[in-house]
């Protein structure tokens, strides 16, 4: 991530992001009005996108020790509107929460496209887990839910890049979650794997904006017990590409119905670099 990005073009920005070519960069801006506190734009090595969860998990770490801030919330404009993003410092770790936008779900996709999904990504109907719909959900970045039935399953999947990316322009996603609730591990709800080729992600390794819907869409379609006032997991990726996160998530429930979705994790810096222009 990019702190301190005053100044930077928007072309500038998307050459930065090619340049590193992480699944996105975040750029970090000085406060433009009194409604927030700071700025962030997140781009992918080929496109801008509203919102990042892991990306601002960074950003804020970074901002954090930059500043060396003590526990504190940052009101953060994105592209979605301004979200509060909560810094917890104990002695040298760093939590950062992330409150994701508003959230949106559409119908179950047709079964014509669910046939194409399918196949993209390599399944049959049979690998499904038929409890769960294939829908878009959204908490500010839209993904496809798609559950299956088995951990083995998801770490085998291998994709049609070109299939997903032609799915993504008639549904008008970009996201594809293939995630399974048979963790088969007690402290883990569930494994997952995010596809995205059409901005130019192929796989994610760990992705805020797919495990925080899915809380959502779990709360929605009474995947989970419910009757609480919010519901709470931890949800693995990236075990197949052998680079796995862990990502909390929170959702607040409001008359059974899922009303506000918050994830949590850490960061750690894996090195500084400085980039003429």
């Amino acid at each position: 991530m990019v702190v301190n990005a005053d100044g930077l073009s928007e072309n500038q920005m998307q050459k930065i992001a090619r340049e590193l070519n992480n699944s996105e960069t975040a750029f970090l801006f000085s406060p433009d009005d009194n409604s927030c506190d700071a700025r962030i734009r997140f781009f992918t090595p080929t496109t801008e996108v509203p919102t990042c969860g892991h990306a601002t998990i960074a950003a804020m770490h970074a901002k954090a020790l930059e500043e060396n801030l003590e526990s504190c919330v940052i009101q953060t404009k994105t592209k979605i509107g301004v979200l509060p993003f909560e810094i917890i410092r104990s002695n040298d770790r760093i939590k950062i929460w992330m409150t994701q936008g508003d959230i949106e779900f559409e119908p179950p996709l047709p079964i014509d496209i669910q046939q194409q999904i399918v196949n993209h990504l390599g399944l049959s109907f049979e690998d499904l887990d038929k409890k769960c719909p294939i829908q878009i959900v959204s908490t500010g970045h839209s993904k496809v839910m798609v559950g299956i039935s088995g951990r083995d399953t998801l770490n085998k999947l291998n994709p049609s890049m070109d299939g997903l990316k032609k799915v993504s322009e008639i549904i008008k996603c970009n996201g594809f979650f293939v995630y399974t609730l048979n963790s088969h591990d007690s402290s883990i709800l569930s494994y997952g794997r995010m596809f995205a080729p059409a901005i130019g992600i192929n796989e994610d390794p760990v992705t805020g904006n797919a495990n925080g819907p899915l809380g959502a869409y779990l709360v929605k379609n009474k995947l989970v017990k419910g009757g609480g006032e919010s519901f709470s997991f931890l949800g693995a990726q990236g075990e197949a590409i052998e680079r796995q996160g862990v990502v909390e998530v929170l959702v607040s429930i409001q008359n059974d119905e899922p009303k506000r979705v918050k994830i949590a994790g850490e960061a750690v810096v894996i090195f500084r670099t400085t980039i003429e222009i």
